[in-house]
């Protein structure tokens, strides 16, 4: 596993979207250190030296998955990921613990949460299921 993480071989040789075992749509990439931070117990996840893609789709219970089809499941992470709940508590900004109810609910949050991804102090890449940054997912 340790080598996974440390290594660029795995995306340098992978395309940047590939298709989910389940629902055959394609996605993008997420690092090894995402899915290190979400998995329920890391320890027993069996990472390969591969590329690993997230699954936003939510009706789909894969969250992320190798170029191999190895599947990680919603059941075997310790985060809800937010794009596959239906509940307004699920977080929408994991940096900060923005809600969907509370970016509904307050206009100063989105203002906050881009004042500080400006300013470089947000941790997407590690918080965020996704791997990505948050704001795409604020309603609009």
């Amino acid at each position: 596993m340790s080598d996974f993480c440390s290594s660029s071989k795995a995306n340098l040789e992978s395309p940047k979207r590939h298709g989910c075992p389940k629902n055959n749509k394609k996605y993008g990439e997420v690092s090894c250190k995402t899915i290190l931070h979400h998995a329920k117990e890391p320890w027993n996840l069996e990472l390969r030296e591969q590329a690993y893609y997230f699954c936003h789709d939510p009706d789909c219970e894969v969250v992320y998955f190798g170029i191999d089809n190895s599947m990680i499941q919603k059941d075997q992470l310790r985060t809800k990921v937010g794009i596959k709940e239906t509940s307004e508590d699920t977080l929408i900004c994991y940096c900060f613990g923005v809600s969907k109810s509370e970016a509904n609910r307050n206009i100063h949050v989105k203002k906050f949460i881009v004042e500080q991804t400006k300013s470089s102090l947000c941790s997407c890449s590690t918080y965020n299921p996704s791997g990505k940054c948050c704001l795409k997912d604020f309603p609009k």
